[in-house]
């Protein structure tokens, strides 16, 4: 089969093999379950690990131990990663609980918090792996379209300081995130024992048979912060809120962290304004943009599938004329608004409503209990008593939320006995830095990141300190590869991996996530790394102005070149 959308790169060239797989699956049914069944293998066929994606779940093996099971000629340590559906990553106590419990008799390293606000269950055995997903079922949550080529988890601000204006931000995180549920009943029959109904023709009347050419991300950014890194998703939407009233939302196209190593034509790209929606235009809007990168997206090379590559293809004046077309009516310009910070606010806030809220953070979103830290049971000690909610942020932290003030006393003794204050002695690179999960799981990690975080932290710290800028809030992403899970591209300082132990040193993003950052240091070890970083915190301690972020710094002082993308990222007119 060749590629049939003229407009996109890729035009007449072979369709990839995906593809073919998802035009073959019945609707992403493929063979997934006869590979459950299947006793002589822990895995399921190389084909249906793809289809199995898009029910939310990536088969893995433990690489610590591969090269010791292949000396013993057995297979790898085959083990499943499932990720929720949690749209704007809220959870209730009763889901939380039932969560932990799946963490604790299914997955191995307890509940870890995601860059999408979301939940990954690491270690599930594929004999478990139907039971794990019919307990998510039961706590009223799902997994189908967290992960593969569709519309991912709907991502959004968790700003307690605007409670009201939130809400509103996330009633339309859950329309958009219901709106792009894939319609296959494939889901159910594999997972839920429902029933066939093989005489009723099924249709996708967004996706089509074979959905998207790749990922799609989408989130809702609320001003001033930028939490959720707005201009980093394939459709990002700025809630524009005046005089107390949502308007609408400033719409951002074309955002994506994936690249590939060595290869020039793979890049990260902020997203770039193309204009204004009233929200009763937004689901319209929102359609339309998936469409228009169903239809011209390429689906011959994946590295070349994303949204941002069909936009720098085909030209952002063409791909805003699609969308208006497709909606039939024009896109007024994008309304003023303004981003101070893009990092999660910690310790207790008070809504105006009068209930209060505590962020808390976690170290590369991992709850679970080891050795003297208990913070898997704390949090489910909080669970038990708390009336209000859970809100995961997108950079691995948490809040409960909606908190009477009666009950505060409560939760904070809970809070201090189990070690979930560490926020109140942390050094600001510490409460700003990211992780993915990387080794031993990820099959595309090149080199350690959420095991190797805590070590460089330390060591960054122990510089900092001795330049008196300990407290200075820096954004530090570490990844294990150039995918961009960590969003490391929108980072201050980013490490990515090369190989084990080497990391590609990145600088001079800003600190409200509207700038990328630039390569520094190629394919350097720990020492290159401590030493440049070390140079450049002595000269931000002499030479900073007040109030100025290490990022800007780098920039204004001629360490690194000025951006080649503006501050603001791209408006239509600047480049039509």
């Amino acid at each position: 089969m060749t590629n049939p959308f003229s407009g996109a790169n890729g035009a007449g060239k072979p369709l990839s093999h995906l593809e073919d797989i998802k035009a073959a699956s019945r609707h992403l049914r493929g063979t997934i379950e006869e590979g459950l069944n299947d006793p002589v293998t822990g895995a399921i066929s190389e084909d249906d690990t793809k289809l199995l994606k898009f029910h939310g779940s990536y088969m893995q093996d433990d690489r610590d131990i591969r090269d010791e099971r292949r000396r013993q000629k057995l297979e790898p340590a085959y083990a499943f990663m499932i990720r929720a559906r949690l749209p704007g990553g809220v959870v209730t106590p009763q889901q939380w609980l039932a969560f932990d419990d799946i963490a604790r008799n299914y997955a191995t390293r307890g509940l870890r918090i995601t860059t999408r606000q979301t939940f990954q269950w690491h270690g599930v055995i594929k004999t478990r792996l139907k039971a794990t997903m019919q307990a998510i079922h039961n706590a009223m949550a799902t997994t189908i379209a967290a992960c593969g080529d569709v519309n991912r988890q709907v991502v959004g601000s968790v700003n307690p300081h605007l409670s009201s204006q939130h809400a509103l931000a996330w009633e339309w995180i859950k329309k958009l995130s219901d709106h792009f549920i894939p319609r296959t009943r494939a889901y159910h029959e594999i997972w839920l024992d429902g029933e066939r109904l093989t005489d009723e023709p099924e249709v996708e009347p967004i996706y089509g048979s074979t959905y998207l050419p790749r990922k799609f991300k989408i989130g809702i950014a609320i001003p001033p912060t930028n939490d959720c890194d707005v201009f980093a998703q394939d459709l990002g939407l700025i809630a524009i809120i005046e005089d107390g009233v949502l308007r609408g939302f400033n719409v951002a196209v074309g955002g994506g962290m994936g690249a590939t190593h060595g290869d020039t034509t793979t890049y990260a790209r902020l997203g770039s304004l193309i204009g204004f929606v009233t929200p009763e235009q937004l689901l319209t809007v929102a359609e339309a943009v998936v469409t228009t990168q169903r239809d011209y997206g390429n689906r011959a090379e994946r590295q070349h599938a994303r949204l941002k590559y069909t936009i720098d293809h085909l030209g952002l004046a063409w791909f805003k004329g699609e969308v208006e077309q497709r909606t039939g009516f024009a896109l007024p310009p994008p309304r003023p608004y303004h981003f101070d910070q893009n990092g999660d606010r910690f310790g207790w806030a008070q809504g105006e409503n009068g209930l209060w809220h505590l962020g808390l953070y976690v170290e590369s979103g991992r709850l679970w209990d080891q050795g003297d830290q208990q913070l898997q049971t704390g949090v489910r000690e909080i669970a038990k008593i708390l009336k209000g909610e859970f809100r995961m942020t997108c950079n691995q932290n948490l809040v409960i939320a909606n908190v009477a003030t009666k009950d505060r006393t409560r939760i904070d003794k809970l809070v201090a006995k189990y070690g979930l204050d560490g926020y109140k002695a942390q050094s600001g690179i510490r409460r700003h830095s990211i992780a993915c999960v990387a080794l031993p799981t990820c099959g595309l990690a090149m080199a350690e990141s959420e095991r190797y975080a805590p070590e460089l932290l330390g060591k960054l710290e122990t510089i900092l300190d001795g330049h008196g800028v300990l407290d200075a809030p820096i954004l530090l992403r570490i990844s294990g590869c150039p995918n961009g899970c960590a969003r490391p591209y929108l980072a201050e300082i980013a490490l990515i991996g090369r190989a084990i132990g080497r990391y590609d040193l990145r600088l001079g993003a800003n600190f409200t996530g509207e700038r990328l950052n630039v390569l520094y240091r190629e394919n350097v070890a720990e020492p290159e790394i401590l030493s440049s970083l070390d140079t450049l915190f002595g000269s931000y301690a002499r030479e900073r102005k007040a109030d100025e972020k290490f990022g800007d710094f780098l920039i204004r002082t001629g360490v690194l070149p000025a951006p080649t993308q503006n501050l603001i990222p791209i408006v239509l007119e600047t480049v039509a």
